[in-house]
Formats: structure tokens, sequence, C-alpha cells
């Protein structure tokens, strides 16, 4: 069973400048809730009992969010404002799952996996990028019963326009296990659209194997140098280890951009 997950929180969301100048990207709010708490939620409604967060010194705020007691306690004293003593409940739930390391420079989703090496116990734990929101159905939940049944790691993935391959890893399929579930041959990071194997995209959702770490080690920074998990992947996948793309049933929002961002608080009004 999946135990921990990590969650990369170290990058300093450029894309959603200038909100992001004086605010950590993951604490906007997103239809009245800030956007972590979704990733969260996620994590805990799949089982997850240990959530590690990689964070920067430049990026403490989030930390504080988790640890404003005499903040709460004081207003709860003044006011006993029950939706104000509901909110604290809620963050004193998550701090108990919650562990913090630190990746000062931003070197790419590799470097933030490799931090967290010495806190993970199991052979497989789940990754999660806080800029994609999948709504209406817990994707973390589905991938680990994929991996329960299959006893390898899993990728959540989606098609995406050929236009746009540039933006994500991109996966060659292997093999058809069923309707939404792939044997893939290999995975490229940000590939051209000429260079890119299809327009199957691997979207923020990661069962990994602790052995990544080994290969994640062996790697040399590449553009804009960061080292990308995509390439620690390539490296097992060349080893026959193998990987699942898992095609996910709920709704995929785009929080890492500002149209994305804005388009988000609308979907998840809606439901």
């Amino acid at each position: 069973m999946i135990k921990q997950a990590i969650i990369p929180l170290a990058g300093l969301g450029t894309r959603l400048l200038p909100l992001t100048s004086i605010f950590a990207k993951e604490l906007l709010p997103i239809n009245g809730k800030p956007g972590i708490e979704y990733i969260l939620d996620e994590c805990i409604n799949a089982g997850i009992k240990e959530i590690i967060f990689i964070i920067s010194k430049k990026k403490l705020m989030i930390k504080k969010y988790f640890y404003s007691d005499y903040f709460y306690k004081n207003i709860i004293k003044k006011k006993k404002d029950p939706r104000i003593i509901s909110e604290y409940k809620k963050i004193l739930k998550y701090k108990k799952r919650i562990k913090f390391v630190y990746q000062n420079n931003p070197r790419g989703t590799g470097d933030a996996v490799l931090k967290t090496q010495k806190y993970i116990k199991d052979k497989f734990f789940l990754m999660l990028l806080p800029d994609d929101l999948i709504i209406k159905k817990n994707c973390s939940r589905a991938m680990i019963k994929l991996h329960q049944k299959y006893n390898t790691s899993v990728m959540a993935s989606m098609k995406v326009k050929k236009n746009n391959v540039s933006r994500w890893g991109i996966y060659k399929v292997n093999k058809k296990l069923d309707k939404r579930n792939f044997i893939i041959d290999g995975v490229i990071e940000k590939p051209t659209v000429k260079s890119a194997p299809s327009n199957n995209a691997v979207i923020g959702r990661y069962i990994l194997p602790k052995k990544i770490f080994k290969k994640i080690k062996s790697l040399k920074p590449k553009k804009g140098n960061e080292i990308h998990i995509t390439n620690a992947i390539q490296l097992l996948i060349n080893e026959n280890e193998k990987f699942i793309a898992h095609n996910f049933e709920g709704k995929y929002l785009d929080c890492g951009t500002m149209n994305g961002y804005i388009n988000s608080s609308t979907e998840i009004g809606k439901l």
C-alpha cells in the first residue's frame, strides 16, 4: 500500500506573476480555498498517511500557514466563531501528516524528489505536482488501486494538442492493458512538436519506485540547469522497469498559468 506522498513546492511560480511576487502560488485561493488544500484532500482521501512538502527558504509562508496556532487560538478565544474553529481543526488535521524538506536552488523535479530520499520508507511512493488539479474523481486513489493490481509504477496521463507537447513529458505506448491503461515504452521531457513520440502527456501524478533515487543521482543537469524526473524514469524503463500510463477519469485543471488559475475557480465553483 502507498502510504507516503511528496509534493514539490519550491518553484517560484513565475507564470502567475505579479501575484507570486509576494505570495506562494500554492496558497492562492481557488474558489475560496488555498490550492494546496485540494491536493492534500486528494492524498488523505486516497489513504496517504504522510505528506512531504519540498519548499525553499523563499517559501516559508507555506510552513507558516500550517503553524499559526498562536494566531488561531487568540482569535478563537476572543470570537469563538464556529467557522474559524472549523478551519483551525482542518489545519491541525493537515499538520499532523506533513513533513518539510528544503530545495533552496530550483534544479527541477528530479532534484526535488532526491531531497526526500532519507524519509521514504517503502518500495513505492506517490508524487503530486500542485499546478495540476484533477477534480470530480480521485486520481491518486485510482492510481494506487492500479499499483496494487500490477505492483508497478504508475503515471497519470491524458492526450494534449500536438502543438502543446513541448509543455509536457510525452510518452510512447508499448502495450494496451485496457481502455484507460497502457505500458509505456519511453518518455521525453518537453519535446519539440517534430520529435514528440505522441501527444500522450504525463500529468502531475506519479507512483514511483524507491530505486529511482539512484538513477536521479546519476543524471547531469539539462536545459535550465535542471534535473528532470522523466529522465530518471527513462533510465528505469531502459532496465525493463514497468511503468503504466493511466488515463484518469476526472477533469484536469491547470493552475500554473494565469488563465488556468482563473478558470479553475470557475470550474470548481460549478461542483
